[in-house]
């Protein structure tokens, strides 16, 4: 919910038309701007202010919590010929919202020169969401980004990146600072010939390096090796092969070393040196490594253990587990030391796909991680409607594909493909049946490439429930009468089920589509006694809304809202045995007897 509030009538008329102008998640706030910013904070995803800067900050000052938490703050100063980004420039969108407001009011936008706290930038939650070793001076980095400087990004692997200031990019000429991220130490362009594939040291600006956590090490050694031994082959991966360490996510090996001292000692020593915790030591049978395709394997080995193979295939199948699905790759084939062996896997990058459910028109009942989703993400996909509600969600710098009503099918998978080359993609949809449309293509498209999301929004079934009281606090099914795709002998096995099964049951947004719901009815009222309490809610997310209670017997067809010509119609609640109409709401009683 984007919040605009004004304190004079002249303020609140520019407040309406700003709020007509910004998309259905603007609302003009009535009453006492104070009371009113109190009560709504909570849900507030922005706040527009026609106060100037000096009330604005009084009013906001003591709700402000936490820069990654904390609504996106603007304020328009008394001419309307500024529009300023206050608070959350970066993590809440006020810089974004701050041009959309003076675009509106046919002003200049006054956006934030650097992070709402000190050391804070958008790379420090690159940092964090890559869950990366950082090699270089963050902060002064950070600073040159924030102020516009001219930043290289290198990204060979294509790591999913959220969206950047445009001054941030591939193709920046004379860059001030060099952002490099890759798992590999940058080589000189003669080294880069013996090692093909390594990222090349820049000879221009400053460097930062972020170091993404894609390494497992396997270890196999012979029994008493020591930790000087197991050190000094870890450190043959740096030297040899050009990997670095501080990319290390874990290490593996057989079940039978996992106690060795020397093994953990020097496990335990790398992660006092290269990470702020311990790193796992994963551990794996015999039997299971055994069945590792690797390319060396040794019979002697075999004979030893009971698996040709300990450090390839161990560090194979941690990465594997580590991967969730996605692909891995032996990178550093097994290096001999005294009495110690080791190797390296890769749990490759890949792009990331969330599929976010926005639920109700209004933003008060989205759910919290569709909005960090939506940070997260450098590319938006979606119904040009669904888009305009959350673009003021998104980072600076994001590219948007909105396009217009129908091709679901065509939508995901273009999201797919973009996320499948590397990109961090969002895709909205809204309704409760639309997310489990689309995740299917979706995810046949994406395979192994990219890492899939599915965040629900808030459903019909929640929004009309919170209304009505509580009916769906007993066992309950929620049954779409109106899905094309599903026959009508199979929608009424499962009506006839629920009935059955003294289940509640919500229909939503249930239009009479070929008699369907006429038919349901008749199975309900079969069912249950007429006296079984029904609630309906039609427009549950607007201030049109209609709430209302029957009961079963009561329940008249013609006089439900059917959505008008392609609109989804009342969400209908049909109680239980235990389902009782209290001062007008529905509510769950106990049930009696032993």
């Amino acid at each position: 919910m984007i919040g605009v509030f004004a304190g004079t009538p002249a303020g609140r008329r520019s407040a309406a038309e700003l709020a007509a102008r910004l998309g259905p998640d603007a609302v003009v706030v009535d009453g006492p701007v104070r009371a009113a910013l109190h009560r709504l904070w909570p849900r507030l995803g922005a706040a527009v202010f026609l106060l100037g800067p000096a009330a604005t900050v009084r009013l906001v000052a003591p709700l402000l919590v936490d820069e990654h938490t904390d609504p996106g703050v603007v304020c328009v100063d008394e001419a309307r010929g500024l529009a300023i980004a206050l608070a959350g420039g970066h993590a809440g969108g006020a810089d974004t919202l701050a041009e959309r407001v003076a675009e509106v009011l046919g002003g200049a936008a006054v956006v934030s020169a650097g992070g709402d706290a000190v050391g804070t930038s958008p790379l420090d939650e690159l940092v964090e969401l890559l869950d990366a070793e950082v090699d270089g001076d963050l902060a002064a980095c950070g600073a040159a980004v924030a102020a516009g400087a001219p930043v290289r990004l290198v990204n060979p692997m294509r790591f999913p990146l959220p969206a950047l200031p445009s001054t941030v990019a591939a193709d920046v000429d004379s860059p001030e600072w060099t952002v490099l991220v890759d798992d590999r130490i940058p080589v000189s362009a003669e080294q880069a010939a013996e090692w093909p594939g390594h990222p090349v040291r820049p000879t221009e600006g400053a460097l930062l390096r972020l170091v993404p956590r894609t390494l497992v090490v396997g270890v196999g050694s012979s029994t008493g090796v020591s930790t000087s031994a197991v050190t000094t082959a870890l450190s043959l991966v740096e030297s040899e092969h050009g990997f670095d360490l501080g990319a290390v996510r874990a290490f593996a090996t057989i079940d039978t070393k996992a106690a060795e001292q020397g093994i953990v000692e020097a496990v335990e020593d790398h992660g006092f040196w290269n990470a702020d915790s311990a790193l796992p030591l994963l551990r794996y049978p015999a039997a299971e490594l055994s069945e590792v395709d690797v390319p060396n394997p040794d019979e002697e080995v075999r004979a030893r253990t009971g698996t040709p193979s300990v450090a390839e295939a161990a560090a194979l199948r941690g990465a594997a587990e580590l991967a969730g699905g996605g692909a891995v790759e032996l990178v550093v084939d097994k290096i001999r030391g005294a009495a110690v062996t080791v190797a390296v896997a890769r749990v490759r990058p890949r792009g990331r796909l969330a599929v976010l459910g926005l639920g109700p028109d209004a933003a008060d009942p989205r759910a919290p991680r569709v909005e960090a989703e939506l940070r997260r993400a450098a590319v938006l996909v979606g119904l040009d409607r669904d888009v305009d509600r959350v673009r003021h969600l998104l980072r600076p710098g994001a590219r948007v594909r909105a396009s217009g009503p129908g091709a679901e099918e065509a939508r995901a998978r273009a999201a797919a493909e973009l996320a499948a080359n590397g990109a961090a993609v969002a895709l909205v949809v809204s309704g409760d049946t639309e997310l489990g449309r689309v995740t299917g293509p979706a995810l046949e498209q994406v395979g192994a490439d990219a890492e899939l999301v599915a965040v629900p929004g808030v459903s019909a079934a929640l929004a009309a429930a919170a209304l009505l009281g509580a009916p769906l606090a007993d066992d309950h099914a929620v049954i779409d009468l109106s899905d094309p795709r599903v026959p009508w002998e199979v929608v009424e096995r499962r009506v006839r089920a629920v009935a059955e099964g003294d289940l509640v049951v919500c229909f939503p947004g249930v239009p009479d589509r070929d008699g369907r719901w006429g038919r349901a009815l008749e199975i309900l009222r079969a069912h249950r006694p007429p006296t079984t309490p029904v609630g309906l809610v039609s427009r549950a997310e607007d201030a049109d809304q209609r709430v209302r209670t029957v009961l079963l017997v009561d329940l008249v067809p013609s006089e439900m809202d059917s959505g008008g010509s392609g609109g989804s119609g009342d969400t209908v609640i049909v109680g239980s045995s235990r389902t009782a109409l209290v001062a007008g709401h529905m509510v769950t009683v106990p049930p009696t007897g032993p």
